[in-house]
């Protein structure tokens, strides 16, 4: 069916489906630049709405939510997270109308669109006139979906069914009508029931917010110049990254393997293996080779579009940041996931930690390109999402439920050094302390960038988050984390990151090593956590690093002076805070002396197989 004709009811699933529309020669350029910047701007409003709107801290004040506004076919146009409109279309068979808004948050019933149950993912289809013109969507972490732990995150999970409920594919409102029987079902379901019922109707109306900006541009430029702008928005990425890959990715296959600690059940480590080559300006990506699916929930079920989208930010935001984030390139990467493995498991393999692989995918993209191009690429970072759990019964009897993430290094890049105690993902941001102590039971008696723990490098790996929490109330605490057991890898001679570490302090003074992925564990009020996240790998070698950069780091407390003359081979005067430059360079040349050939990537130990891996 023609793009210009007006779909009907009846066969509206084809239409999309079939959906085709030429790119346009000659767009006018002004309009373009209208059109697009109008884009972002309702896409960042969406957020505003949002997180505005959310009442929990994950969404309201870390902004685990994301956004984007697509063609009539779910091609993102403007976004985050890459479309998966597509895969919901094959799948449904119950009519799509004006006014329908759909929800989902089973990662199996979409692909992995979304990648755990606790994202609730929300798709609202845009009319003009009654001819779909395209979709906003936006999904964002929900607090709590039921299942055995508060949170809905257990680390020791062996299916999706013990980890809370699953909401399949369904009609949250059918023409503009609140399906309130459906909705009571899902909230009685959940120990947060008025949190979560307030942050889906924020994100019901981001959804609606992108529909009322693509209406009234329909009314402002014409329902047809709308959507002949959204194919040269998508034909220019789609050229932008044809270069991109000519210019950066190898016609010989590398490959290259990082490893995922443990599972949460005393299995591990799990490795993530690429390999990685181009024909032509198509470019091909195999995880062969990727360990087996775990029995424990570290499994992350890969949606292709979102790893599609993935490479596509780690290309533009390393290479050219001014590239708009859209679909358009996506025909341009092939991507082989084998069933069966970490990233692509069969059902009903647990999901909730898949955070750990989700993030590592990163650091093995990275490690991917920087094989031949070192001097392109960055070292490793911290890795993963690190969370805090934390739940039991205020001073009034009301029970409380708190997630926070926390972040680590970034690494070591060749524009600069990695930054401290950071987010790993865009627009992420902390909860603001005052937050957390205003409406949760615990005081954070530090938080700050963690000294040494980033990799020495000519531009060095960003410090990890140090984090110490006293809680006031008795109850419960849960902790999800990685790099415990395998650093973030340093390149081209920089240092790995510091490891991840956390300590529990009972008030009568007894310590206990929690490991990085724990459910359940009893505090009493009056006991603190040490909360230490990784670390980032350097960035080349750290004794060419002007010796003036380390005294910059040592006074800030980024650096020790003992780190900075180990590994740096910078000798500081303390009594001075001034650089020893004569014994700098006996130092530096000593160790030059001493030391083995600098590699392209500098590893820790690989962590001791244990479990069915040791197996």
């Amino acid at each position: 069916m023609p793009a210009t004709k007006k779909a009907k009811q009846t066969d509206i699933v084809d239409y999309i489906l079939n959906y085709r529309r030429p790119v346009p020669k000659n767009f006018d350029k002004i309009t373009l630049d209208i059109i697009e910047n109008a884009l972002r701007n309702a896409r960042h409003e969406m957020d505003a709405v949002l997180f505005r709107s959310a009442m929990s801290p994950v969404i309201r004040e870390q902004h685990d939510g994301f956004p984007m506004i697509t063609t009539p076919d779910g091609r993102m146009v403007v976004g985050q997270f890459g479309a998966y409109i597509a895969g919901f279309i094959k799948h449904w068979k119950r009519g799509i109308k004006p006014g329908d808004i759909f929800l989902i948050s089973d990662p199996y019933k979409c692909g992995g669109a979304i990648s755990h149950i606790n994202d609730w993912m929300v798709l609202l289809p845009i009319f003009y006139k009654d001819e779909l013109v395209g979709w906003g969507s936006q999904f964002g972490h929900t607090i709590d979906m039921g299942g055995p732990v508060s949170g809905s995150l257990p680390t020791d999970a062996t299916t999706v069914f013990g980890e809370g409920t699953r909401i399949p594919p369904v009609k949250l409102f059918a023409e503009g009508v609140l399906n309130e029987d459906l909705l009571d079902t899902i909230l009685n379901n959940s120990r947060m029931p008025t949190m979560n019922y307030f942050d889906l109707m924020a994100i019901v109306a981001a959804c609606r917010t992108a529909e009322k900006r693509v209406i009234e541009m329909c009314d402002r430029f014409g329902k047809d110049v709308l959507l002949d702008a959204y194919e040269v928005l998508l034909d220019r990425t789609h050229k932008a990254m044809q270069q991109l890959i000519q210019m950066i990715l190898p016609e010989k296959p590398v490959t290259f393997a990082d490893y995922i600690d443990d599972d949460g059940r005393g299995n591990g480590p799990y490795k993530m293996q690429l390999t990685m080559w181009r024909e032509g300006d198509h470019a091909h990506f195999d995880w062969t080779g990727t360990d087996p699916q775990a029995p424990g929930p570290i499994n992350f079920f890969l949606n292709e579009e979102m790893f599609k989208m993935f490479i596509g930010v780690y290309l533009i935001m390393v290479f050219d940041p001014q590239i708009l984030f859209n679909d358009g390139f996506y025909p341009l990467l092939h991507i082989t996931m084998p069933e069966g493995t970490l990233i692509q498991p069969k059902f009903p393999a647990a999901l909730g930690c898949r955070t750990h692989a989700l993030t590592r995918l990163f650091d093995v993209l990275g490690g991917c390109l920087g094989v031949n191009a070192p001097e392109l690429s960055t070292a490793a970072g911290y890795g993963t999402s690190p969370y805090l759990l934390y739940n039991g019964t205020d001073e009034s009897g009301e029970f409380f439920h708190l997630m926070e993430i926390t972040y680590g290094g970034i690494p070591g890049r060749p524009i600069g050094d990695g930054m401290d105690a950071h987010s790993w993902w865009p627009m992420f941001e902390n909860i603001p302390t005052e937050y957390l102590e205003s409406y949760y039971p615990l005081t954070v008696l530090e938080y700050g960038s963690l000294m040494d723990s980033g990799g020495a490098g000519f531009h060095r790996g960003g410090n990890a988050v140090r984090k110490v929490y006293r809680f006031e109330r008795d109850g419960e605490i849960a902790i999800h984390d990685d790099r415990e057991r395998s650093q973030p890898w340093g390149i081209l001679g920089g240092w790995p990151g510091a490891f991840s570490t956390k300590e529990l302090i009972r008030a009568d003074g007894t310590r206990e090593n929690l490991p990085s992925k724990i459910s359940q564990v009893p505090v009493k009020a009056g006991d603190v956590l040490v909360y230490h996240t990784a670390g980032g790998g350097g960035w080349k070698d750290a004794l060419d690093r002007p010796s003036e950069l380390v005294l910059k780091d040592v006074v800030s407390g980024l650096v020790s002076a003992d780190k900075a003359a180990r590994d740096y081979g910078v000798v500081i005067e303390r009594a001075t805070m001034t650089v020893n430059e004569k014994a700098t360079d006996k130092q530096r040349a000593a160790i030059r002396a001493g030391r083995a050939p600098i590699e392209t990537f500098t590893f820790g130990p690989t962590p001791t197989a244990i479990g069915v891996m040791a197996g």
